[in-house]
């Protein structure tokens, strides 16, 4: 049977790609550590084992005999730097899975990056894989952002001397099992009428399942160093919340947010970090997010090359609304 390995598994891509993979009878072996909560993928055959991104020889182990190895796993933060949390698994953690999977002689590594990764748009079209890396032109270049941009660098040279490895750029993902939740706040708090305004900024919003179909498809038809992005629908900020409510069945954010209040919000959030060591909620890099058209994205390269479709955003909110009360978390 196929081995594939998962990292990450417990998030919103990995537990989605861990269904995807087990509908086509794929055997998943997913990493965790011994205090990673997986209640929410109980209904699938996983075998875990436990491991960590700073912990080689776990590496080691989880890769041998594997096909394919997806890492997912990753460090999310709202920081304007690159902190030693973001640098150690996102980072460093890449590198020695790389190295890993390399002894394990792993037949294909799936590197999972992100949209941030890519290049912002500078002229109000979507672009597309081979856009530079603009980032920092427009104060854009949170920790996040620097910290993928850096592990993609690390995929491209492993990929180029000897390591097979492909590389797929996520959009905004959205959708069922998420678990802690991540992405699926903005739904929620949407839906619990904790979300007054709205911004004029963009984002690429895409079905996470759909994603998980990408990464799939990567594997199986991907070109070595090449990078796909995986995106769905290009939408402002208040269509997107506009939809959600429509779908939730709730009142739309009707207010537009001040722009010059949510950049002081942002500033404290700067201060905020600096006193006290603690991630804000928003920071000043966020803040200059949600007023930035320029995130936009194109998929054209997987559709044509990978067979990779984004599936519809108002399915993916309605599937992650049922999966959330089903839960009780709304």
């Amino acid at each position: 049977m196929t081995l594939a390995v998962i990292t990450g598994a417990s998030g919103l891509l990995g537990s989605n790609l861990a269904a995807e993979l087990r509908a086509r009878k794929v055997h998943v072996r997913a990493v965790r550590r011994p205090t990673t909560k997986v209640d929410h993928l109980a209904d699938l055959d996983i075998e875990w084992v436990y491991g960590d991104l700073d912990d080689y020889p776990s590496l080691e182990n989880a890769c041998r005999g594997a096909d394919v190895v997806f890492h997912c796993a990753a460090v999310v933060g709202v920081t304007p730097r690159v902190t030693p949390a973001l640098r150690k698994a996102n980072i460093e953690g890449t590198g020695m899975l790389f190295a890993a999977a390399r002894k394990a002689k792993v037949g294909r590594v799936v590197h999972v990056s992100s949209v941030t990764a890519v290049g912002l748009s500078t002229d109000g079209r979507p672009v597309g894989e081979d856009a530079r890396w603009n980032f920092p032109d427009y104060g854009l270049d949170d920790g996040y952002a620097i910290s993928k941009h850096q592990a993609e660098q690390l995929a491209h040279a492993a990929a180029r001397h000897d390591l097979d490895a492909v590389i797929v750029n996520p959009a905004f993902m959205l959708g069922p099992r998420d678990a802690r939740p991540s992405t699926g706040q903005m739904i929620l708090q949407i839906v619990k009428g904790r979300a007054p305004v709205w911004t004029p900024g963009y984002n690429n919003f895409v079905d996470v399942r759909a994603v998980a179909r990408g990464c799939v498809l990567a594997w199986e038809r991907g070109q070595r160093a090449r990078r796909y992005i995986l995106g769905g629908e290009n939408l402002s900020y208040r269509e997107a919340f506009t939809r959600i409510a429509k779908i939730a069945g709730v009142s739309p954010p009707r207010l537009p947010a001040p722009r010059l209040a949510t950049m002081a919000v942002g500033w404290l959030g700067d201060a905020y970090q600096v006193i006290t060591g603690r991630e804000p909620v928003i920071n000043s890099v966020a803040a200059r997010y949600a007023y930035s058209d320029r995130f936009q994205f194109s998929s054209a390269r997987a559709e044509a090359e990978l067979g990779y479709r984004a599936g519809s955003f108002d399915t993916a909110i309605g599937d992650a609304l049922a999966w959330f009360r089903a839960r009780g978390m709304v």
